[in-house]
This record gives structure tokens, sequence and C-alpha cells, in this order.
């Protein structure tokens, strides 16, 4: 070989060595530029799993409060109501969204409940047949009073001794009683039917006892 030949092989080989070293080169910059690129998604994608999980205790959190606001809402509807909800059962229902009502979130929902549950109603005004049965609330009063009147001095009677002095007592109270708690009674009634009981109902029932209660009073007395 010559030294020209010799000289031309150096160069191809230095050629070759050079080319090789770029394409190192390149290929270092490419797996160095995959790895970042990973990197960077492997990040994004950490970051975003700890904002997801951040949203999801958040929305835990907001559904235990907002189950706890219906709880509260559904006891005060059951207490408010009565009968008529506890059919239901005294377990919030299983939640729905009304239809055509999927714009609202949650709280706006809340609010609205809990606006129906602190509404009353307006209290209705007395009627010729509401008037009839507070008097036949009086009327009932004033009959049980006299009925516990006179067996309770029947029982005086019988018992003697001091049970006989004491009884007829006792049976007095228990006369004028009557109409005391057939008043009691027609407020519970109007209390669930959502009727005022002013001062005229009231007097009408308990005149209507003591009416009652006195001239059965005076019949058995006149009877006896």
């Amino acid at each position: 070989m010559s030294h020209d030949d010799y000289r031309a092989v150096i160069r191809r080989l230095t050629a070759l060595d050079e080319e090789a070293a770029a394409h190192r080169a390149e290929a270092v910059a490419w797996h160095d530029g995959r790895v970042a690129a990973v990197d960077e998604k492997v990040a994004g994608a950490e970051e975003a799993a700890r904002a997801a999980q951040q949203a999801f205790r958040e929305a835990q959190r907001e559904r235990e409060e907002v189950d706890a606001r219906a709880a509260g809402l559904w006891s005060d509807y059951v207490h408010r109501a009565g009968p008529p909800a506890e059919r239901y059962g005294k377990q919030v229902p299983p939640p729905s969204v009304p239809r055509q009502r999927e714009d609202q979130d949650a709280d706006a929902y809340l609010q609205e409940v809990a606006a129906k549950v602190a509404y009353t109603p307006p209290a209705r005004p007395l009627s010729g047949a509401t008037t009839l049965v507070f008097g036949l609330f009086g009327f009932i009063g004033g009959a049980i009073g006299v009925a516990a009147h006179q067996a309770l001095r029947w029982a005086g009677r019988e018992a003697g001794g001091d049970w006989a002095s004491a009884l007829p007592v006792v049976a007095l109270i228990t006369l004028l009683l009557g109409p005391v708690i057939a008043a009691a009674a027609a407020k519970r009634m109007a209390d669930r039917r959502g009727v005022p009981l002013d001062t005229s109902a009231v007097a009408t029932v308990l005149g209507t006892g003591l009416v009652t209660a006195g001239l059965l009073y005076a019949a058995l007395r006149q009877y006896n």
C-alpha cells in the first residue's frame, strides 16, 4: 500500500468516526428528549392525579354536608307533617333530580326545600261546621265530667269512711275538669287541622261543656 493510499484510508476512517459520533450525539439527544418528554408527561399525570384526589375529597366532604343538611330537613319535615310523612320512614328517601331541573346545584335544592319546610300556611277562618265541632267537644266534655262525677260519688258511698268524704270533693273537681279537658282536645284537633283556636272558640267549648254539665247534673239530682 502506498503512502497516498494509507492517508486516504485514514481520512476515510476519520470521516466514518466523525459520522458515527454525530449519529451517537443525535441518538443521545433524541433519547434525552424522549426521556424529558416522558418525565414531563409523568409529572403532569401525577399532578392531575393529585388534583383528582383533592377534588374527590372535596366532593366527598360536600356530599357528607349535603346528606347531613338533607337529613336535618327531612327530620324537620317529618316533625311538622306528622303521620303523612312518617309512612315514608324516618330516613331520608333516595335522592333524585326533578326533570328539567338539572341546572341547579345541591345547595339551591336544599334552600328551596328549607323554604318549603319552614313555610307555615295561613290559618283558615272558623266555619259554621268547625264551630259546631267545638260545641260537640264541649258537650262530650260536659257529659264525661258528669259521668265521672257520678261514678266517684257512687264509689265514695260504697267505700264509706274517709272515702265517703274525700271522693265527693274529687268528683266535683272532675265535673269542672270535663269542659277543660274538652278544650284541650279541641286545641289538639285545631292544631292538626291548621284551624285557629281563638277566644271565641275556647268560650264555645267551655260554655257548651259547662252548660251540658250543669243541665245533666241538675237533671240527675232531680231524678235522684
